[in-house]
């Protein structure tokens, strides 16, 4: 029986070059000179530090640059609110999305189920299988689906014929 995966999953390894990148140019940047801007990442926290909001605001710019440059959908990023931090300086911390939630998975089951398409849909941890007895039917779904859910990016895996 013909199955597909339905996740939501950033390519880690860009996303660390993104970040890598970014702190780089932080480093190089005049206006940057002499200030408390940077970014790192820790697993899948990405900290920006710098002096004021509107120098975080620029290094999330450069970072969604970065990023679309090396193919990672912003819509990974999890923003955070800004925090200060001791003195003058403040941090935000952006998580990077990995797996559906809950809430989001129930939504596209019953989007599928609803769609009066041959396939049934099971959510398996963080990540939706859908099967069906015809390919077509699968890759209905796959278009479905890529119309209809437009807040979180997915992808498609482990396509079983």
């Amino acid at each position: 029986m013909p199955t597909f995966d339905t996740v939501c999953e950033a390519d880690l390894p860009e996303v660390r070059n993104a970040v890598d990148n970014t702190a780089k140019e932080i480093n190089t940047r005049f206006d940057f000179k002499g200030t408390a801007a940077a970014v790192e990442i820790k697993d899948k926290e990405i900290t920006m530090t710098g002096d004021s909001d509107f120098q975080l605001s620029q290094i999330e710019d450069i970072l969604r640059n970065k990023l679309t440059k090396r193919s990672v959908d912003v819509r990974f990023l999890d923003i955070g609110k800004v925090q200060k931090i001791g003195g003058d300086k403040v941090k935000q911390v952006i998580t990077v999305r990995n797996g559906i939630e809950s809430d989001q998975a129930k939504k596209i089951q019953t989007l599928i189920k609803g769609s009066k398409l041959k396939v049934q849909a099971a959510i398996q941890g963080d990540a939706i299988r859908v099967t069906g007895a015809k390919r077509d039917d699968l890759q209905a779904a796959m278009a479905l689906l890529r119309k209809d859910i437009t807040e979180i990016p997915i992808s498609f895996n482990n396509f079983r014929d």
